[in-house]
């Protein structure tokens, strides 16, 4: 299994809509970056979010999840409350081919805020806007930018295919569009 080039995944982007919108070259005047890097992709965030909130004395449960249990705000800033939490999605929407998983990692900008993005790995074969997670690790209220980048995702080729996709097992998250709740 290799990581994966800026040039092949330019030719991925342009021929197989691997990501959509696609940014062929790393964008950064006076905003995080994003767009095509060396071994990677530097994906925007999404003006969309939901940001956790006791409001409604709810329980975060994976099982059961409630919409009482964050607030939405459609803005190009997300502040999140101190030792919060909140979910926001890609610009990008991603087709992952069936021979390949990708990785998703923070951006050194925001990791040094003490924001830490989350993402489960992009399976072969599935599809959609990446549902994004961040943790304000910090005592301080924090700040997300919507339109700019937020994390990058690393791209692994295997030399053989998997026996099944997440798209032959018709994962519960294909296709997804928008911020997408825990679903059992």
């Amino acid at each position: 299994m290799s990581i994966m080039p800026d040039n092949w995944i330019e030719k991925q982007a342009k021929q197989n809509k691997m990501i959509e919108p696609f940014v062929n070259s790393q964008k950064r005047d006076g905003i995080v970056s994003y767009g095509v890097s060396s071994y990677g992709y530097d994906a925007r965030c999404a003006p969309e979010f939901k940001i956790f909130t006791n409001v409604n004395n709810g329980l975060v449960d994976p099982k059961n999840f409630s919409d009482d249990c964050f607030v939405e705000v459609n803005a190009n800033e997300c502040i999140i409350p101190p030792n919060s939490f909140a979910l926001a999605r890609t610009t990008e929407y991603f087709r992952i081919p069936d021979d390949v998983l990708v990785i998703c990692l923070g951006k050194s900008t925001y990791a040094r805020c003490g924001i830490i993005v989350n993402v489960t790995p992009l399976e072969p074969g599935w599809e959609g806007h990446v549902t994004l997670e961040f943790s304000n690790t910090t005592p301080l209220p924090a700040k997300i930018y919507a339109n700019e980048g937020v994390c990058q995702f690393l791209f692994f080729k295997s030399d053989q295919k998997c026996d099944t996709t997440y798209g032959d097992r018709s994962g519960k998250y294909m296709g997804q569009t928008g911020v997408t709740l825990p679903k059992i």
